[in-house]
């Protein structure tokens, strides 16, 4: 088996099967903000398009470019498309006119002679854009799992397909930005650490468990070539970001576990599997390119952005008109209101009124009554100032999801008054009934949980309010506050209330003689 990086999250896999390409972008994505690091566009496209598969792991524009598919990839190629709850990523390649598509039941084996794959989705509200996934790949040469961006919470059903010798997974991820927050500079620094560190410690866990001998990290960080956002790169040249690169994070991993082996994985990078033997080799830079990439990163950066400025007006002048204030306010709330009538566990999640300044533009989200009206000075427990022609784009092309777009652009502002609120983000990438709909049964089914276990001194709910993770494996008490280590969310368990999010109480009460729990694994992992 032979696996080619593609740059970013993309991979071409080679096998007695056939071939699978995996994820390919050359953007910029996100209004222009994110182009792949390194540079991948050298790299010989034709041929990786003309794969005898194409899976696209999620809806993220990193992961999901349609002007790449259109360019590159022959019509007729045979799609594995994971089992989603709603249809927008079907939608989508279709629309392409990407019709030869494979269903791939929720981890179920699919054969393709010598070949043997599975899809495991994701299906939960922060799961990607609804819905993240991971490929696992047979050839009877070798095994490698392509985890991507997603975080499975059933590892032992996932390792189930066969022992993966090389692991490919993301360890730089983009949840929230505290570069765009209105903080002092020394709490943007803070937050920044924070992540970074939580983003370590995730990866950690997975390689850990995952216990490939061969562990390759991708999926990120992204170029930032924007003059405005250029200096937001890796960790930012005043220390508010929050990407750590894969050299980085590979001399992190020496030293917490040395005793697996982690590899640099970039555009051209060559990982050749037979049999247990490994060789990697770099098909597109030079030694010293890399050193140049890594070693001088920021005269690199600095070297990007100045000879690709044309990409980024091209996207700017693809941008719609900027509505008037007026016809935008009557757009988005014809819009937008259907859909929160049919949100009551999202309305009542966010319990108060988001403020919108777009241009000209100064209205309010009242989540409580379900209404859209212009802002008169009503108290607003969070505030956005978004670009108008960002705005305007989004209701023409009627993006149903504005993580998907305007907030992963970092092309906005925000503050807020409290916590995070997981309930918000939700709605801003549900904008469609089949998505609220979705939404709202997940979060109904999650109120039904009635198994306890014992967590030192205490008896908590086994599954996590966020995610539904098992707490036995994901748990760690200290100090009367429980941390789930998937996405270091926290609770005071004295009071059940949520330390990280506004909602998601938990059940629990402090008994050292609490005979019938389930007996917890005294193993858990450290919390991110």
């Amino acid at each position: 088996m032979r696996i080619t990086g593609l740059g970013h999250a993309g991979m071409f896999i080679e096998t007695l099967g056939g071939s699978i390409l995996c994820d390919p972008v050359i953007g910029p994505s996100f209004f222009g903000s994110w182009f792949p690091f390194p540079d991948n566009r050298a790299l010989d496209w034709e041929r990786f398009g003309a794969a005898d598969f194409l899976y696209i792991s999620h809806r993220h524009r990193d992961h999901f470019d349609p002007r790449m598919l259109e360019r590159y990839v022959r019509k007729d190629i045979t799609v594995l498309l994971p089992d989603y709850p709603t249809d927008d990523l079907e939608n989508d390649l279709r629309a392409l006119g990407y019709d030869n598509i494979v269903y791939t039941p929720n981890g179920e084996t699919l054969k393709f002679g010598e070949l043997k794959v599975m899809v495991t989705p994701l299906r939960a509200p922060s799961d990607g854009p609804i819905g993240d996934s991971s490929l696992s790949v047979d050839d009877g040469t070798a095994s490698i799992l392509n985890q991507n961006d997603s975080h499975p919470l059933d590892l032992d059903k996932l390792l189930s397909f066969s022992k993966p010798e090389a692991y490919f997974t993301q360890v730089s991820g983009a949840i929230w930005w505290p570069m765009v927050y209105d903080l002092p500079q020394d709490s943007k620094q803070h937050f920044a650490q924070l992540k970074r560190d939580a983003q370590n410690k995730r990866a950690m866990y997975y390689i850990e468990k995952v216990d490939a001998p061969h562990v390759f990290p991708m999926a990120g960080p992204p170029m930032f070539l924007r003059e405005e956002l250029f200096r937001y790169n890796g960790w930012g040249e005043q220390d508010d970001s929050i990407f750590t690169d894969s050299r980085q994070f590979l001399e992190h991993m020496a030293e917490v576990r040395p005793e697996q082996n982690g590899y640099l994985f970039i555009p051209g990078t060559q990982v050749d599997l037979n049999n247990g033997a490994l060789e990697v080799t770099q098909t597109l830079y030079s030694d010293a390119e890399i050193k140049h990439m890594y070693g001088e990163k920021w005269e690199y950066l600095a070297e990007q952005r100045d000879s690709r400025q044309d990409e980024v007006r091209a996207e700017e002048a693809s941008r719609a008109p900027v509505l008037p204030p007026d016809e935008m306010l009557a757009e988005i709330k014809g819009w937008w209101e259907p859909l929160l009538r049919r949100a009551r566990t999202i309305r009542d999640g966010v319990g108060g009124n988001v403020r919108f300044r777009i241009g000209d533009l100064d209205m309010v989200v009242d989540f409580p009554k379900a209404k859209v009206r212009e802002y008169a000075g009503e108290e607003c427990i969070y505030w956005y100032t978004i670009p108008a022609d960002l705005v305007s784009t989004n209701i023409r092309d009627h993006e149903i999801d504005w993580s998907n777009s305007i907030f992963l652009s970092m092309q906005f502002e925000v503050g807020r008054s409290g916590k995070f609120n997981e309930f918000l983000t939700t709605f801003l990438k549900c904008l469609s009934r089949d998505r609220i709909e979705y939404v709202e049964n997940w979060y109904a089914e999650q109120s039904d949980q009635t198994e306890d276990v014992q967590l030192g001194d205490w008896v908590v709910q086994r599954r996590c309010p966020h995610l539904r993770a098992d707490l036995t494996k994901t748990g760690k008490i200290e100090d009367g506050v429980l941390t789930c280590s998937l996405h270091d969310w926290k609770w005071d368990l004295t009071s059940g209330r949520c330390l990280t999010s506004q909602g998601h109480p938990i059940r629990a009460h402090e008994t050292p003689d609490a005979t019938d729990a389930v007996d917890a694994d005294a193993s858990a992992p450290a919390a991110v």
